[in-house]
């Protein structure tokens, strides 16, 4: 028996989670006319009882006595302004989805003949880039193996390990000797079969072979490594669902699509049909070479003196990019060790320049196909100003927290978002996957001296969602980005309170930052006789703003309380019906509740303090002027601590909405009471059944003995110079004390 990959043991699942881990299908479902024109009517109704409402409004307001006195009157202002921005925002949603569906409808999947005929005389270079920072080699493992597996004519993958080299902690140390092990083993492990499969296609590229002797030898090839593939699968833990999606849609989908052309002319040959042409034949040969064709390699940018240590992403990626189309030496210097351009001669690392570069986060995984199609797309005349195509990443199924099914629901739904924003040229990079066309990023370059390092720049790291302000200068240099209309790439799931409070915070920190470029790029549009279209410039305002106004219109209608709760009625209730009725149906759609609307609606109130903190933190980054701090998302088996805040601002909102509710039915204001009352339980029950009740109390108490406990002050250690502290006092001159202690 083939010895099994250790993995963790599975978590315990919780009742309300979906068992069946199968992923949504690749191409969406065709959306009939009617879903469509109700998809655009939605617009049009959330919008028109919006404008029905601040006309109520102002009758009322029209009556004497509606404003007593000054803060009545600035209460009320606040809370018509939050409906608006919260009316606008759900407008943008929906008219985001109006897009994607008539690209759903419209959407054909490129024929697999076209595919093999357009790569049969054409082998672009692409560069795969897998950042990692304390990842779990599990993770990256099976990252590594759905990229390395893609179809592709010349690939590379490289490992982009950011770890401390010489970490001090034993569990940073395996976990670092274990991500260095990986693209070895895979390089070992595919390279006896691309061996043979590149043998073969030796055999088939004869230009004395017959057409029976090459389809023979096709379909034996492509049987064969179906069957590798499945033995591959059967060794693979199968303990979590992400496990399961990668031995099911990686492994055994790209055998059973191998499986199935060997198949096809088995039948072709029984039927006693001819045999492949010589062509079709030396293109599906060629097939099984792109598949297992891969080289494979790690680097880490903080080994060498010379790259930047930014703790981001980005500058991950801004190192490696930086060294493309170079040859490079390494040398010893007194800061450390670094690489050194050279032109000829023997060289320790020689780093080639692609045609495109794919980025892929080391938690999410491609479908063996990811790559071929979205680079066929690349390559139509009508794409060749398209720097970024991409597939914005859907959820892995079979969650067992019911908190990351419901995270992944947001995500799903947040993927049919993105389509929509293609439909009117308001694409933003979604950094868990893209493939880069080099031409467009490399125009990005921008070199700058940071202590006494010149620092390469292609992408943006000034705040904390490096992929959406790196759009905005896609844009402003003239080239735009694609969302390909099929699912072909899936990203981990926060599956704890405390997890995702990390990562939602750092996605809510920015937008506000970036908003100043936006306007910059609509400033040079209107000059060079391009204007932004009203709806693009809408989408995108609300895609960089909406997490901000949002977190504070909600609040302010949840504790607001103008005019004794007489602007909250019917009508505006009837504002939002159009927006949660249409997340109803794409709910349905794909394959989760109608009913999980409430429970989204619980979740997203739950992120509100989430949210907030974001975008206190954009404004701070702004007074300061210090970039963001990158706050990787834990990828652990166990649970992570929310920080007290977190847990406190919904009990405190659910507090408020309570009370609101009981005076509203002493004023007999009836739709404050039902939204107010909806709200509070919506809160409540996420508390109770997202996050639980004993671990609130546990984190709570744990928050409070943090904040009590004074630990001891650590004994000052003067830093060690070693042997360059010479060099130091020579080239610096001698150390101040406080310089030294610091």
């Amino acid at each position: 028996m083939p010895k099994k990959t250790p993995s963790v043991p599975a978590p315990r699942r919780q009742r309300g989670t979906d068992r069946d881990a199968t992923p949504q299908p690749v191409t969406h479902p065709r959306p009939s006319a009617g879903r469509i024109a109700r998809a655009r009517l939605a617009v049009v109704l959330c919008a028109l009882m919006w404008v029905l409402y601040c006309a109520t409004v102002v009758v009322a307001l029209s009556h004497g006595g509606a404003l007593v006195d000054a803060a009545q009157l600035i209460t009320t202002a606040v809370f018509l302004i939050s409906v608006t921005f919260l009316a606008l925002s759900a407008c943008m949603n929906l008219l985001a989805r109006s897009g994607a569906l008539p690209r759903f409808a419209a959407h054909r999947r490129t024929r697999r003949i076209v595919l093999d005929e357009h790569f049969a005389d054409r082998a672009p270079r692409l560069t795969a880039l897998l950042p990692s920072r304390a990842e779990d080699p599990a993770l990256v493992r099976m990252a590594l193996w759905s990229t390395a597996l893609q179809e592709f004519p010349d690939l590379e993958v490289v490992l982009l390990l950011d770890d401390d080299p010489r970490p001090s902690d034993d569990a940073a140390r395996a976990g670092l000797e274990g991500c260095r092990r990986l693209t070895a083993d895979l390089a070992a492990t595919l390279q006896p079969v691309f061996d043979r499969v590149h043998a073969a296609r030796a055999r088939v590229h004869e230009h004395t072979i017959s057409r029976v002797d090459a389809t023979e030898t096709v379909m034996r090839e492509h049987a064969a490594c179906a069957q590798w593939l499945r033995a591959r699968a059967a060794e693979e833990p199968t303990t979590t669902h992400v496990n399961v999606f990668f031995v099911e849609q990686v492994l055994r989908r790209l055998a059973d699509d191998l499986d199935a052309t060997a198949r096809a002319l088995l039948d072709a040959a029984e039927a006693g049909e001819p045999p492949l042409t010589i062509d079709r034949a030396r293109h599906l040969a060629d097939r099984l070479v792109r598949i297992f064709g891969v080289r494979l390699s790690t680097f880490e940018r903080r080994r060498y003196a010379g790259l930047s240590h930014a703790a981001n992403k980005a500058m991950n990626l801004n190192a490696y990019l930086g060294l493309l189309g170079g040859r490079y030496r390494e040398q010893v210097t007194p800061e450390g060790l670094t690489l050194v351009r050279v032109d000829e001669g023997p060289v320790d690392l020689n780093v080639r320049e692609p045609d495109f570069v794919l980025t892929l986060d080391a938690d999410s995984m491609l479908l063996p196909e990811y790559c071929l199609r979205l680079v066929h797309v690349l390559d139509q005349p009508e794409n060749a100003r398209v720097a970024i195509a991409q597939t914005p990443y859907s959820a892995y199924r079979g969650a067992p927290t019911r908190l990351e099914r419901l995270a992944g629901a947001t995500t799903d739904l947040q993927h049919i978002v993105h389509q929509g924003l293609t439909a009117f040229d308001a694409t933003f990079w979604v950094g868990a996957n893209a493939v880069l066309r080099w031409d467009a990023v490399r125009r990005l370059r921008r070199e700058r001296d940071e202590d006494g390092i010149r620092v390469v720049r292609f992408i943006s790291d000034r705040t904390a969602i490096e992929d959406t302000e790196s759009s905005i200068d896609i844009a402003a240099h003239g080239w735009s980005l694609l969302n390909y209309p099929e699912r072909l790439s899936y990203s981990a799931t926060p599956p704890d309170f405390g997890t995702l409070v990390i990562q939602r915070r750092r996605w809510a920190d920015g937008g506000l930052l970036i908003l100043p470029n936006l306007f910059d790029l609509a400033g040079r549009r209107r000059q060079e006789g391009v204007p932004l279209r009203m709806a693009e410039r809408l989408l995108r305002l609300n895609y960089l703003g909406s997490v901000s106004w949002v977190t504070l219109g909600l609040l302010a209608v949840l504790t607001l309380y103008p005019m004794d709760g007489q602007l909250v009625t019917v009508l505006l209730l009837l504002i939002a019906v159009p927006y949660f009725t249409e997340m109803a149906s794409d709910l349905h759609t794909l394959g989760y509740r109608r009913r999980d609307v409430a429970a989204v609606y619980g979740l997203n109130l739950l992120l509100l303090p989430v949210n907030l903190a974001g975008g206190v933190a954009s404004i701070v980054q702004v007074l300061s002027g210090r970039r963001a701090r990158f706050a990787r998302t834990p990828k652990v088996s166990t649970r992570t601590r929310v920080p007290a805040f977190y847990l406190v601002a919904p009990l405190a909102i659910a507090t408020i909405a309570t009370v609101v509710a009981v005076r509203s039915v002493f004023a007999q204001a009836w739709g404050t009471t039902v939204f107010a009352a909806f709200t509070a339980l919506a809160i409540a029950w996420a508390v109770l059944r997202l996050i639980g009740v004993r671990h609130t109390v546990s984190d709570l108490w744990f928050a409070w003995l943090d904040w009590i406990w004074v630990a001891p002050a650590a004994a000052s250690v003067s830093p060690d110079h070693g042997g360059t502290r010479w060099v130091s006092v020579l080239d610096d001159g001698p150390r101040e004390p406080a310089e030294v202690a610091a």
